[in-house]
């Protein structure tokens, strides 16, 4: 698998960073490449935006991602995933301000492209 194989839109669904793993929220994440072969990521959760850069090595994808909170702070983190095929990443994330003590995870699966055939 290569880093172009990444690129595409995955639905996500994640637990945040506390003490329960129960799946607390749903989304989409876009990959995309840049011109250095380093991926770009956008996670939209609801009505919340938030943006990543990354490398990806030996089936890991790690991503250094940022957004904007409620109270107008940058919020900071890293999400990791083991991409276990093309279409289906694991991963666990971290947030600086978060619990210290508890990982939050995501689950992505690639949205195929359905067109209807005339």
């Amino acid at each position: 698998m290569t880093i172009q194989d990444l690129a595409g839109s995955y639905s996500v669904q994640g637990s945040n960073q506390e003490e329960t793993d129960h799946i607390s929220y749903h989304g989409i994440l876009t990959l995309s490449i840049d011109e250095n072969n380093r991926i770009m990521a956008q996670w939209m959760i609801g009505d919340h935006i938030q943006n990543g850069t990354g490398f990806y090595k030996d089936e890991i994808l790690v991503i250094n991602f940022n957004y904007e909170g409620d109270d107008h702070k940058i919020y900071k983190g890293v999400a990791v995933y083991r991409c276990l095929s093309k279409d289906v990443l694991d991963g666990f994330w971290s947030e600086k301000h978060g619990n210290p003590l508890y990982l939050g995870s995501e689950y992505c699966v690639r949205i195929k492209n359905s067109s209807i055939l005339n």
